[in-house]
């Protein structure tokens, strides 16, 4: 079994996506349902004097999975955005899209001879 880390960077993690979305929509974060909910299930599966805490691992999986969906559809909205197609492109844009510059011709235009 891969280990999660501590469940308070999972935590830490799904606030910090709860605050990114409340960016886009202008509200605070802290009065969403999502945010009481999930300060409410990690309170309430804390870890206790039991040696194994099965609910407690099952929360910390479930959420650090939630985190990677929440994380990886950002990361792909973003990448969506800055190389979704706008048209047509000229050639030297598309090179410079993906890092790279076309050479220059010696003579400049008109170089044919």
């Amino acid at each position: 079994m891969v280990s999660l880390g501590p469940p308070a960077r999972t935590l830490r993690g799904l606030l910090q996506e709860l605050r990114y979305l409340s960016a886009a929509t202008g509200r605070p974060y802290r009065d969403t349902a999502a945010y009481r909910y999930l300060v409410e299930a990690f309170r309430a599966h804390r870890v206790t004097s039991e040696k194994l805490c099965r609910a407690q691992h099952e929360l910390h999986f479930q959420a650090a999975t939630y985190l990677c969906l929440l994380q990886s559809t950002r990361n792909h909205v973003a990448l969506h955005q800055e190389f979704h197609s706008k048209g047509e492109r000229s050639v030297e844009e598309a090179a410079g899209a993906v890092g790279l510059k076309l050479p220059q011709q010696p003579g400049g235009k008109g170089w044919e001879s």
